[in-house]
């Protein structure tokens, strides 16, 4: 299990990006507390410009609980000290910590052709053929947005739409501690079992699975 000391970022880097295919940026932004990178994705959306190029940011958090719009109290944390985040993506609580990989889709939905179904299938789509090129079977679930494998989940994701673009995204559980989850009623269901790709014997980290998919995000929105 990846080990929590190590640096943290309090603000997003303003460079450092890479971009994948014809127009999508890649930004890397290591481990990176939850507050200041959410209020970034927020500022990003309501300053870009119908050119501004599409983004993904790739990285970790420290320990968290964020809650969607849809939140509600029952299924909020039943013990710990984990801070709890109220943001305004989709859906109800999940955690987020070390070894966890994040990549957060900041999109011109209108200028891709995307709708907000469609770029949510297109999230899952890329963890799926990412999970398969590591021998790993996922599958989706008819109205609980995300990625299972063998009936648990091993990643969730929530959106939000503003001007016509998204932000939040997708979190990829991949050696982290689950223990967690077990305090809360994971994306609102009471009992989900959650899993993650090392359990599945995938050895690569966060940071190379967060590359890999923010890749195959990028490639699927380019096409």
């Amino acid at each position: 299990m990846q080990s929590a000391a190590r640096s943290v970022h309090s603000v997003v880097p303003a460079r450092a990006g890479i971009r994948i295919g014809n127009a999508t940026i890649v930004r890397h932004l290591g481990l990176a507390e939850y507050a200041p990178t959410y209020q970034a994705m927020r500022r990003f959306t309501d300053s870009r410009g119908t050119k501004t190029p599409d983004e993904l940011w790739v990285l970790e958090h420290p320990a968290v609980y964020t809650v969607g719009i849809a939140g509600r109290a029952e299924h909020f944390p039943r013990s710990g000290e984990v801070p709890v985040e109220r943001v305004d993506r989709g859906g109800q609580i999940t955690y987020h910590g070390p070894g966890q990989a994040i990549v957060y889709a900041l999109i011109d939905l209108a200028r891709s052709g995307l709708t907000v179904r469609g770029m949510v299938s297109l999230i899952e789509q890329a963890v799926m053929e990412l999970l398969a090129a590591h021998s790993v079977g996922a599958e989706r679930r008819n109205g609980a947005p995300g990625v299972y494998v063998d009936g648990a989940k091993i990643a969730a994701l929530g959106l939000r739409v503003r001007r016509g673009c998204c932000y939040h995204g997708v979190a990829l559980n991949v050696d982290m501690d689950l223990a967690p989850f077990s305090a809360i009623d994971p994306c609102g269901y009471p009992d989900l079992a959650v899993t993650q790709t090392r359990a599945h014997g995938v050895l690569a980290d966060a940071q190379g699975m967060g590359d890999e998919l923010a890749r195959r995000i990028a490639r699927l929105i380019d096409k």
